[in-house]
C-alpha cells in the first residue's frame, strides 16, 4: 500500500499542474463576464445634501433668495441631483413654510387659546395656500406615529397644534416636501430620496405613500440615512424588512450603498439580495471635510485642497466602481474673521474647469447623469467552471505543500478535495474565499520556490550562460505562477457581491505576512533538499545557536520592517505627506499609479538577488527573497475586488515594467561599483 502511494505521489505532481493549467482556461470565462458586469454602467451621478443648503441659508439675510441663487449655482457647476429627505418640522421651518412655537410661547402671544398645563407644539403655516399643501401631510404622517393634532389660526394665519412638546415633535419624520421636490425639478435636478428608518411602527401604507412621491418627481435611488435601513426591527423574522424590499421593487427603486461607513447599515445587505443587488456605490464628502475648503487659510492652500478633492472623486469612480457622488456643506464660524463661512464654491471649483472632476471622468470614458447598477452577467455555466477552478486551487495548494514535505502532494490534494466538498455543503461561499486565501498564499511562494530551486540548480550544475537572461527568466516565471493565484480569485470571487463591496476578500494580514514566513523557512531548511534527518538537525542548530547582540539588532530591524509592510496593507494602511504627493503625481501622469512596494522594492530586489546569487554568491538569495513583496502586491492587487480588472491589470503591468527598469540599473550600479573595486580598491588594499 506505501508503495502504491509513493508511485502515485511521485507522479502526482505533472498530474497536478495539468488539473492547474485546465483551471487557469476555466477562469477565463468567470473573469470575462465579470468585466462585462463591471462595464455595463457608466453614468456617474453628483448628488448635493439639499437640506445642507437650508441649514447655510438660516445664516443668510435673504434665505429664500440665497436658495434660489445656490441652486441656480449648484446646477450650472454640473451638480445633477439633490437629494432630499424625508421632511421635519425643521426643515419646512427652515424652507419658510411655517413658524414653530412652544406652549410658552403661545401663552404670551395668544393666552386664551394656550393651557400652560401642556407642553404642545403650535405650527403657523405662511399662507393659505402652504397650508393647504402641507398641514394634510403633517396631519396624516403624525397620525400613523400615534401623534395627536387639532387645527388653530391666530392672526388670521392657519396653523397646527401638535401634542408632542417641541424637542420632540421636531424630531418625528415627515412625508418629503412636496413644494421643494417641485421646486428642485423647476430648476431641472433630479431627485434623490433619502429615507431613515426612524418613523416607527414601521407601516407598509405610509412608505408606498413616500416613495410614490419620491418616483413622481423623478427619483430612482434611494440612499437611507442612519444605521439602519426602514423596516429594520432586529428580529428573526423581520417582515417589516420583506415589506420594505417589496416596495422598492415596486417602485423600481434602486438603493446606494455608502462606502467607508464604520458598519454597514443594518438590514442593508438583506435588501439588497432581495433586490438581486440593484445597488450602486456611493462615495460620501462629508461635512468635516468640506470644512478645510474655508476658514483661515491661503488662496493657494484652498487650491491644492480644491485640487486634492477633485483628484480623489475621479480616483473613486475610476478605481473602485462609485457611481454616485454625495455632496455635504455646512456653515461655520470664523471667529477671527467674524464671519459665517461655507464651502459651497469651493465645493463646485472642485467640479468644474479643466482640472475638475467632472469632466476629468468624462475623459475617462463615464458619462454625468442619473447612476444606474450594474448588469449582472452571470450564467449558469459559471457553476461548473467554478467547481474546476475549486479543483485547481486546491491542486495548487498541494503542490506547493509538497516542496515542503514531498511525501504530503497526493495526499494534501485528496483532503483538500473532501475538505472543499464537505464546506461547500455548508457555504459555497464561505468555501470560495477560504480558497482564495490559500492560494493567495500558496501562489506567490510556490513562484519564489520554484525560482529558488532554479538557481540552487544552476549553481551546482556551474551555470555558464547568461546571468541577465536568466534572471529575467525566472521573474517572468515566478510572475507567472503569481499570476496563476490572481485567475483563481478573479474566477471563484467573481460575484455582484463583491464588485458592490457587501462581501471581501478576507485575511488581508494573513495573506500577506505568510508567504513571507513561508519562504524564509524554505529558504533555510528545505531549499538545499536535505533528508529530513538533516533538517531536524539544521532546525535544532539554529534553534540552539547563540544570540549576539548582532542578531538582536538585525531581529529588531526585521521586525520593524515587517511591521511597516503590515501597517501599509489593507484599507487602513497609513501615508506620509510626501507619498501621497508622489502617489498623486503618478496617478495624474500615467491614469493609473503602480505600487511602491512593487516597482520600487520587490521587482527590482527580486531582479538584483537572483542576478547576485547566479552569478556571483548563493548569498544573493537574502536579497532576492525579499522580492516575495512585490510577487504578494500583485496578487493582493486583485483581491481589491471593487476595483475593475482592467485597472488591476494596467496597475500590475506598470509595477512590472518599472520594475524590470530599476532593477537593471541597480544591476549596472552593481557592475560599475564591483569593476571599480576590482580596479582601485583591491589593490590599495593589498599596499
Amino acid at each position: 500500500m506505501k508503495d502504491w502511494y509513493m508511485r502515485w505521489n511521485r507522479k502526482a505532481s505533472t498530474l497536478l499542474w495539468w488539473v492547474v493549467i485546465v483551471a487557469i482556461i476555466a477562469s477565463l470565462p468567470l473573469a470575462y463576464e465579470r468585466i462585462l458586469t463591471e462595464s455595463s454602467a457608466k453614468r456617474v451621478e453628483f448628488v448635493f445634501d439639499y437640506r445642507d443648503i437650508l441649514d447655510i441659508s438660516e445664516y443668510k439675510s435673504n434665505p429664500a433668495q440665497f436658495v434660489d441663487e445656490e441652486l441656480d449655482a449648484m446646477k450650472s457647476a454640473g451638480v445633477h441631483s439633490m437629494a432630499v429627505y424625508e421632511s421635519t418640522l425643521d426643515e419646512l421651518e427652515l424652507a419658510q413654510r411655517l413658524d414653530l412655537y412652544t406652549t410658552r410661547e403661545i401663552t404670551v402671544l395668544d393666552p386664551a387659546q394656550a393651557n400652560p398645563a401642556e407642553k404642545n407644539t403650535y405650527v403657523l403655516f405662511k399662507g393659505e395656500e402652504i397650508a393647504g399643501v402641507l398641514q394634510p401631510m403633517i396631519e396624516q404622517s403624525l397620525r400613523e406615529q400615534g401623534v395627536g393634532t387639532q387645527p388653530w389660526s391666530f392672526n388670521d394665519r392657519p396653523g397646527l397644534i401638535i401634542e408632542l412638546p417641541i424637542e420632540e415633535a421636531t424630531m418625528k419624520p415627515l412625508d418629503p416636501d412636496p413644494i421643494a421636490l417641485q421646486q428642485l425639478q423647476d430648476k431641472g435636478f433630479g431627485i434623490v430620496a433619502r429615507l431613515s428608518n426612524r418613523s416607527t411602527p414601521f407601516v407598509k401604507d405610509a412608505m408606498d405613500r413616500k416613495l410614490s412621491q419620491y418616483k413622481e418627481a423623478g427619483a430612482s435611488t434611494v440612499i437611507f440615512e442612519g444605521e439602519s435601513v426602514p423596516g429594520f426591527t432586529g428580529k428573526a423574522d423581520n417582515v417589516e424588512l420583506e415589506q420594505m424590499a417589496e416596495l422598492l421593487q415596486q417602485h423600481e427603486m434602486t438603493i446606494a450603498a455608502i462606502e467607508l461607513l464604520r458598519a454597514p447599515q443594518r438590514g442593508f445587505n438583506t435588501l439588497a439580495k432581495e433586490l438581486r443587488y440593484d445597488v450602486v456605490r456611493l462615495h460620501s464628502l462629508s461635512e468635516a471635510e468640506a470644512d478645510r475648503l474655508v476658514g483661515n487659510i491661503t488662496e493657494q492652500e484652498q487650491a491644492d485642497r480644491i485640487q486634492v478633492l477633485a483628484d480623489r472623486f475621479v480616483l473613486a469612480v475610476k478605481d473602485r466602481n462609485i457611481r454616485m457622488v454625495f455632496l455635504n456643506a455646512r456653515p461655520s464660524r470664523n471667529v477671527e474673521r467674524g464671519v459665517i463661512t461655507d464651502p459651497l464654491e469651493p465645493i463646485r471649483e472642485t467640479l468644474r474647469g479643466e482640472d475638475g472632476a467632472l469632466k476629468r471622468i468624462v475623459n475617462e470614458g463615464y458619462a454625468l447623469g442619473s447612476a444606474r447598477s450594474f448588469t449582472i452577467f452571470n450564467s449558469a455555466w459559471q457553476m461548473y467552471l467554478k467547481w474546476i477552478v475549486v479543483a485547481g486551487s486546491v491542486a495548487l495548494i498541494a503542490l506547493t505543500a509538497g516542496h515542503f514535505i514531498p511525501s504530503l502532494r497526493l495526499l494534501s490534494f485528496v483532503g483538500g478535495g473532501l475538505f472543499s466538498a464537505g464546506l461547500f455543503v455548508l457555504s459555497s461561499n464561505w468555501l470560495y474565499k477560504i480558497l482564495a486565501l490559500g492560494v493567495g498564499i500558496c501562489a506567490p511562494t510556490l513562484g519564489m520556490i520554484l525560482a529558488i530551486r532554479a538557481i540552487r540548480k544552476k549553481r551546482a550544475a556551474t551555470y555558464t550562460g547568461s546571468a541577465l537572461g536568466l534572471t529575467i527568466n525566472l521573474f517572468i516565471r515566478s510572475l507567472a505562477v503569481s499570476l496563476i493565484g490572481v485567475a483563481f480569485i478573479v474566477g471563484m470571487l467573481n460575484n455582484i457581491i463583491y464588485s458592490l463591496l457587501i462581501d471581501q476578500f478576507r485575511g488581508i494580514s494573513l495573506f500577506s505576512l505568510a508567504p513571507i514566513v513561508l519562504i524564509g523557512i524554505y529558504l533555510l531548511f528545505f531549499s538545499e533538499d536535505l533528508k529530513f534527518s538533516e533538517i531536524v538537525t539544521r532546525v535544532k542548530k539554529v534553534l540552539s545557536s547563540s544570540i549576539s547582540v548582532l542578531w538582536i539588532v538585525l531581529a529588531a530591524g526585521a521586525g520593524a520592517v515587517v511591521y511597516y509592510y503590515l501597517s501599509r496593507t489593507g484599507n487602513e494602511g497609513q501615508a506620509s505627506n510626501f507619498e501621497k504627493l508622489f502617489r498623486a503625481v503618478l496617478e495624474n501622469t500615467l491614469g493609473v499609479r503602480p505600487r511602491f512596494k512593487e516597482f520600487l522594492i520587490g521587482h527590482p530586489l527580486f531582479i538584483l538577488g537572483a542576478y547576485l546569487a547566479i552569478k556571483y554568491r548563493p548569498a544573493g538569495l537574502y536579497i532576492f527573497i525579499l522580492g516575495i513583496f512585490a510577487q504578494i502586491s500583485v496578487v493582493n492587487t486583485f483581491t481589491h475586488l471593487h476595483t475593475p480588472i482592467y485597472i488591476s491589470s494596467i496597475r500590475v503591468g506598470y509595477g512590472v515594467l518599472f520594475g524590470v527598469i530599476i532593477g537593471l540599473i541597480f544591476i549596472a550600479i552593481w557592475e560599475l561599483l564591483a569593476r571599480s573595486w576590482k580596479k582601485w580598491g583591491s589593490p590599495l588594499l593589498k599596499s
